[in-house]
């Protein structure tokens, strides 16, 4: 079980990484600096700290633990898109408006000022950089939030093993449409300099 303490399961040398990044900006440094990997996997905080690198879904889960570390619940939520991946950040909440923490092989889907008045305004602000291979911008709804110290029970910040009930909660999780429908028919492809500013650094297999 994950310690009911300010450890939260992690040994005395992990917490001191962790705590050494201090701030929400300090934890998407620490992201921006790991190379991202393609793996299907679901590696725990312990596990990315260890291998060094992560991908969207580890890095949200990362960011998470890592705000909790600071003061912060473990927040989640999935960004849910159409002929495309889905892509998951961490949440964080600063004198009433949101922001986010993340990882992402697109250069415009990682961090968020919190200048965000509600969770859609925080979403909807990926629409524009939320694209796939095709150009087409496929960003489509947002879930609730989900605070990961659900799963304290299955040490989701420290064990060894996969986390797959993470992202399998978040997909059953209630998810909220940004565009109507008249609107999703009439989206236009991204021109191709956003679309080429969009794939800076993007790796592939």
């Amino acid at each position: 079980m994950t310690n009911s303490g300010d450890s939260f399961g992690f040994t005395l040398r992990e917490m001191r990484k962790v705590r050494a990044l201090k701030t929400p900006q300090g934890i998407q440094r620490f992201l921006n600096s790991l190379p991202y990997h393609l793996e299907q996997s679901a590696w725990s905080p312990r596990v990315v700290l260890r291998e060094g690198t992560a991908h969207c879904l580890e890095g949200a889960i990362f960011a998470a633990a890592a705000l909790r570390v600071l003061g912060y619940p473990p927040l989640v939520i999935d960004l849910e898109a159409h002929r495309d991946t889905d892509h998951v950040i961490a949440v964080f909440k600063e004198k009433g408006h949101w922001g986010a923490v993340a990882t992402s092989n697109y250069a415009g889907c990682r961090y968020r000022e919190p200048v965000h008045r509600s969770l859609r305004e925080l979403a909807i602000s990926y629409f524009d950089v939320y694209f796939n291979l095709a150009g087409e911008r496929t960003l489509r709804t947002y879930s609730d939030p989900v605070n990961l110290a659900r799963f304290d029970r299955l040490e989701w910040m420290t064990t060894e093993n996969e986390v797959w009930f993470i992202p399998e909660y978040l997909f059953d999780v209630r998810h909220h449409r940004l565009l109507t429908r008249y609107q999703e028919k009439h989206l236009t492809k991204l021109d191709e300099r956003s679309f080429r500013a969009g794939l800076h650094g993007h790796r592939t297999k």
